[in-house]
């Protein structure tokens, strides 16, 4: 089985030339890879790839810009194997990412959604820990000592919707499933948990390896941290938690309902980044912020 990557491009083009070397290091060489390039003003990007040697990969540049969303659609559209990687475009797979996705996709063909395991970087491409990400793996995540997890449709969603514990940019996912299911509009800055909570309300699948395998790179100034400051971040989070508790209600899941109204976890992480957005942020982020946290 052929492992199909995308690369939807926008951003830093020295880190992209990081992202594609990482997959060329895949000690299981039968990938393919497609960067889409979303009209990134740069002059280096394509020369780049045209002296690039390798049949496995293909550059696309968009005829005009479609923005985050609609070029993930780009990417799912173009797919051609089973199994598709969007990859993050300053992300990095570790050398054995395609021969432990594809071991995984051997045991469990009818999964559609596989999280292997992730280490985070900064921008320098250091190892670190931030509070976040030791919440997502110690209090989130399955346990490790459990080895591989499958959780399937109810069980899927109450843990998603507890605390989003997956890292988007490292899942594979059936190519089926994602042009079954669309990412929702109107919630730009959590379009991944939105998609992925559908996927399991119609009954998918996710497995949890955590075998290392990506390294996530977090970015002190990245475009998620603004959404927190200005508010647009947990604003989005309220307006779907409040959606997916009458989703689970109406499919009689009573847990996942309970965990979405109270949004215990999510309200904790706007706790722990009150003291930044009263320092940094707006009016409308400190309200935001604050809503977050008191009002159920």
């Amino acid at each position: 089985m052929t492992l199909e990557i995308v690369v939807p491009f926008w951003g830093d083009p020295a880190l992209l030339f990081l992202t594609v070397e990482s997959v060329r290091a895949q000690s299981d060489g039968d990938w393919r890879l497609t960067v889409i390039d979303d009209c990134y003003p740069s002059d280096v990007v394509a020369p780049w790839f045209a002296a690039v040697q390798d049949d496995r990969i293909t550059y696309r540049r968009n005829a005009t810009n479609l923005g985050i969303t609609e070029n993930y659609r780009e990417a799912i559209r173009q797919a051609r194997e089973p199994y598709i990687t969007i990859l993050g475009c300053d992300d990095l797979l570790h050398p054995n990412y395609v021969s432990t996705m594809k071991r995984a996709i051997a045991r469990h063909p009818d999964i559609d959604v596989i999280q292997l395991g992730v280490d985070i970087i900064d921008e320098h491409g250091h190892a670190v820990r931030p509070l976040v990400d030791r919440a997502k793996q110690r209090l989130l995540a399955p346990r490790r000592s459990r080895g591989t997890v499958v959780l399937r449709g109810e069980q899927m969603a109450t843990s998603l919707i507890r605390g989003d514990w997956l890292y988007w940019p490292s899942l594979t996912f059936r190519t089926d499933t994602l042009r079954r299911i669309d990412f929702r509009e109107g919630l730009p800055i959590i379009q991944d948990l939105a998609l992925l909570m559908d996927i399991a309300f119609a009954g998918g699948s996710l497995l949890y390896d955590p075998t290392p395998a990506f390294s996530y790179r977090r970015h002190g100034g990245s475009a998620s941290q603004k959404t927190l400051l200005d508010g647009r971040r947990f604003l989005d989070e309220r307006t779907y938690y409040h959606q997916a508790s009458g989703l689970a209600r109406s499919h009689g899941w009573k847990r996942t309902a309970r965990t979405a109204r109270v949004r215990l976890m999510s309200r904790l992480h706007a706790v722990t980044e009150l003291p930044s957005v009263i320092r940094h942020g707006n009016r409308a982020g400190i309200r935001s912020t604050l809503a977050h946290i008191f009002v159920i």
